[in-house]
């Protein structure tokens, strides 16, 4: 797709939606937890990999997808993602055995893996270059608003109409911005590189090649000590609050990192590139979570630190253009994200708890200030990898 000098405002807007799609698969089994578990009493303790089925695709099949949808078509795949995850959704709707449950989403991860790499590389290439940061950082948004959603309108439409509902809305919901999507995206989306698949040795060999660049690499590794901590801060942080102001911070801190994202974020990157913006989110977590140390379950410092975490979550994907200049390129970045962040996901989560448990809140504040830390540091590397290389 070549490049525009203007920017297409409701396909932006429509791709950011088939974000929302794809987070949704995670949020409407996270949201209503609860509901599964009362479905499948008999699962225990693997009724957890209901959710985190999904992480692991994104951590085992990242990097190819992006390289896969480079070469397929954006448009065709994002399309077929979509569709794919609605006729997932109708099927979950039935309520199948927990070993059916489960092996849909095992399927419903490759949908959600295509849609985050294809949709954020198709938004910046109908993006002119001037509204990049805003459009990215927008999309950067799509996670926490779908978890708003689900949890606003899924759980009172279960509780009143049965589990059975989320997933039929879902599937109608990915249905419909795939048909907005097919008449609305350009042919020009679904220029390709080849038509072959990659084999084994040649997936193995992208891997190599992404990691290495310090162009298409820089966005993932400083998205993954990101994602170490965001989920489980989420998941942990509120049991340090008292209870009277729980249920606030709880809904607070992801809204907060929305609206930092959307507006002190956009702010900054008008002035400063996109890494830059991520290394200043990092330091200002560190300050606030040294705080923190300070002062254990403070509203404010909490709902600061989700702010300074909002720089980091928009900046992140504003830095996939400004590092990478060609859709393949992109494409294969934004699937590097989606690896990093999936496994980041998966291990946070464990790994804060473990120390939690081992070491107590000062352990966890010390786990959190080392991501931070090293985030920064990756991102200084490879800054000076790439000047080195213009040199």
């Amino acid at each position: 797709m070549k490049e525009t000098d203007h920017t297409r405002v409701g396909l932006v807007l429509t791709l950011w939606a088939a974000g929302l799609g794809a987070a949704a698969q995670f949020a409407k089994v996270s949201v209503i937890f609860p509901s599964i578990r009362e479905l499948y009493p008999e699962a225990g303790t693997e009724l957890g990999f209901l959710v985190s089925i999904l992480s692991l695709m994104g951590i085992l099949l990242g990097t190819s997808a992006g390289m896969i949808v480079a070469r397929m078509g954006f448009r065709r795949l994002l399309l077929s993602a979509l569709l794919l995850g609605a006729v997932i959704s109708a099927y979950q709707a039935t309520l199948p055995p927990f070993a059916f449950m489960l092996a849909s989403r095992v399927v419903e991860g490759l949908s959600h893996l295509v849609i985050v790499v294809a949709a954020p590389t198709l938004i910046a290439q109908v993006s002119a270059e001037r509204h990049r940061p805003i459009t990215l950082t927008l999309w950067g948004t799509f996670f926490g608003v779908a978890f708003a959603l689900v949890a606003w309108f899924g759980i009172p439409m279960v509780s009143v109409h049965g589990l059975h509902t989320i997933f039929i809305a879902h599937a109608v919901a990915l249905a419909a911005i795939a048909l907005l999507l097919h008449f609305m995206l350009p042919g020009s989306a679904e220029t390709k590189t080849s038509a072959s698949m990659p084999d084994f040795r040649e997936i193995l060999r992208q891997h190599a090649e992404t990691y290495r660049s310090p162009s298409m690499a820089a966005p993932s590794l400083g998205w993954l000590f990101y994602t170490l901590t965001f989920v489980s801060l989420l998941t942990l942080l509120p049991d340090t609050v008292a209870e009277e102001s729980r249920a606030f911070v709880t809904g607070a801190m992801p809204l907060a990192s929305i609206i930092s994202s959307m507006t002190l974020g956009i702010v900054l990157l008008r002035s400063f590139t996109a890494i830059h913006v991520v290394m200043t989110g990092f330091v200002l977590a560190i300050g606030i979570t040294l705080c923190l140390s300070l002062f254990p379950g403070n509203p404010s410092l909490c709902i600061g630190l989700f702010c300074a975490l909002g720089l980091v979550q928009g900046a992140s994907f504003a830095a996939v253009p400004q590092l990478n200049s060609g859709p393949h390129t992109q494409a294969l970045a934004n699937g590097a994200m989606a690896q990093m962040g999936n496994l980041g996901n998966t291990c946070g989560t464990p790994l804060m708890l473990a120390i939690l448990v081992s070491f107590g809140f000062s352990g966890m504040i010390v786990l959190i200030v080392s991501c931070y830390l090293l985030g920064i540091l990756t991102h200084l590397l490879l800054q000076r990898r790439r000047a080195s290389m213009h040199v």
